[in-house]
């Protein structure tokens, strides 16, 4: 299984080429497999690993389109969206058991989102006392399972 935290995968945060693109718009663009993480797509939206997981199985559900808020969106793509989201938790059940799930949206950069730029749901898997000190004290998050097998686990239950 390839790691996906070598060397060359900074090229990912530092490529100058890629200054300014949106990463949720260049993603689809590449082949599906563990480089590109995309685990799902639908007509309009796709599922998404997070590169940056709060936890194993941390999923973004995002439309192709370019918006900033899901208002922006027709009818018929929000819907979409919102199904991919609970298909999302039914493939996130089978495969880790959560306690429970964070499901949300961060519209705009006052509201906490990375990439403000273009919609996106994060749906995070939780288990009863999942934080602990490194979360807590550390500022760090521990991840108990690489991104490859992540990715692998979840698209191989996705279909």
């Amino acid at each position: 299984m390839e790691n996906l935290w070598s060397p060359w995968r900074m090229k990912y945060v530092t490529d100058t080429e890629n200054s300014g693109a949106c990463v949720f718009c260049t993603a689809p663009r590449q082949e599906d497999g563990p480089l590109n993480l995309i685990v799902h797509r639908g007509k309009n939206v796709y599922a998404i690993l997070n590169r940056y997981p709060y936890t194993s199985g941390h999923l973004m559900v995002l439309p192709y389109a370019h918006v900033s808020s899901i208002e922006l969106l027709t009818p018929e793509v929000r819907a979409e969206l919102f199904e991919l989201v609970n298909t999302a938790v039914v493939v996130l059940r089978k495969v880790y058991q959560p306690d429970g799930f964070n499901v949300g949206i961060n519209m705009g950069s006052a509201a906490g989102a990375g990439i403000a730029e273009h919609a996106h749901i994060h749906i995070v898997p939780r288990w009863n006392g999942d934080t602990n000190f490194m979360s807590t004290t550390g500022e760090t998050r521990v991840i108990p399972e690489d991104l490859a097998v992540t990715f692998k686990r979840i698209s191989e239950t996705w279909r």
